[in-house]
């Protein structure tokens, strides 16, 4: 049986809290009850929030990459990882709807407060755009890679923001079908050349 350590309880909670509170609104207190920790011990883990903030970038951007490798072993080509990339916005749906995109909503409450940890932050868009980018070279297009995987993070982040905004599952589900068929018209002109 895999026991967490009272540090791991305490950024996966910190990183739930950051999520669905905001980073600015969440306390040492509120990730003290919820880890069920005395605030002597908390201390003893993190002494800052930005302590915890950090550990929490980190915690993502391990669960990232491992998911990133999950659609890199399931999918047999480029398109099909591509289409896992998309369709998570479906397989989240009721958290983004609720509390948008955790990579968008952190990255812009960090830009608001000019903290220190957002370029931190930005790497987990970098990883994805990355990702995305190697995929698009895979499908032949090495020239314009890098504005295709842009493009499809920015109509991600914009199709979160937006179903958060107006809790709208079929303006998501909508929008996840157009960029299913959008990706449809650049793998049809690669077998048509």
């Amino acid at each position: 049986m895999n026991i967490k350590s009272k540090r791991d309880q305490i950024i996966e909670a910190s990183d739930k809290l950051f999520y669905e509170n905001g980073y600015e609104h969440t306390s040492f207190s509120h990730i003290a009850k919820t880890v069920r920790i005395s605030r002597g011990n908390f201390y003893y883990h993190f002494k800052t929030k930005d302590e915890i903030l950090d550990a929490v970038i980190s915690f993502r951007l391990k669960n990232t990459r491992a998911m990133l490798g999950k659609w890199e072993i399931e999918g047999s080509n480029a398109v099909e990882k591509i289409h896992s990339f998309i369709n998570i916005l479906i397989v989240n749906k009721s958290k983004i709807q609720k509390y948008g995109c955790p990579i968008g909503t952190l990255c812009t409450e960090l830009t608001k407060l000019n903290h220190s940890s957002l370029e931190n932050a930005n790497e987990l868009f970098t990883l994805f755009r990355i990702w995305l980018r190697r995929q698009f070279e895979l499908l032949g297009y090495a020239k314009e890679a890098d504005n295709l995987a842009m493009h499809l993070l920015s109509r991600s982040q914009g199709i979160a923001m937006l179903s958060s905004a107006f809790h709208d599952e079929a303006f998501l589900r909508s929008e996840v079908k157009s960029l299913n068929d959008w990706l449809t018209t650049y793998t049809v002109a690669i077998y048509n050349q």
